[in-house]
């Protein structure tokens, strides 16, 4: 019997590590289950879930050309159907080319807010100035 990619087996956990399982495959072939493929839950310790000696159900996932065998036994436990989903009620989209803003304002368009930019840094940049200067004793100030 030849694995194929996708075929369910039985197999047997031959060695346990901290990265997966090794299970042999009844053709004698040995194959690995990732620690990530144990179980559908987030697996900490493989040894809680695995020993030496049980007797696993297996799904090949991939057979490399070294012949590296790919093993899940979660992926080989039936899966729950999946029930469809509700359709979405239609609800109409936003206007998104309204002329005023959430506040009731008239919407700025892209040189109103340049424009409001520029004056507004003009303006903290000017009192930046005086506050500076008169720091330093105003602009004729003598330092002797």
């Amino acid at each position: 019997m030849s694995i194929e990619v996708g075929s369910k087996v039985q197999g047997k956990v031959t060695g346990i590590t901290n990265f997966g399982a090794f299970v042999e495959l009844p053709d004698g072939k040995t194959g690995l289950v990732h620690i990530s493929e144990v179980a559908d839950n987030y697996v900490k310790d493989i040894n809680e879930h695995l020993k030496v000696g049980d007797v696993v159900e297996v799904k090949v996932m991939n057979v490399e050309a070294d012949g590296k065998i790919g093993l899940s036994i979660r992926k080989a436990k039936p899966q729950p159907e999946r029930t469809e989903r509700p359709e979405r009620p239609h609800r109409p989209r936003r206007d998104n080319n309204r002329s005023n803003d959430r506040n009731g304002q008239p919407k700025e368009n892209f040189e109103q807010k340049m424009a409001r930019f520029l004056k507004d840094s003009d303006e903290r940049l000017a009192t930046l100035k005086r506050a500076t200067e008169s720091k330093r004793g105003g602009r004729g100030a003598r330092r002797g």
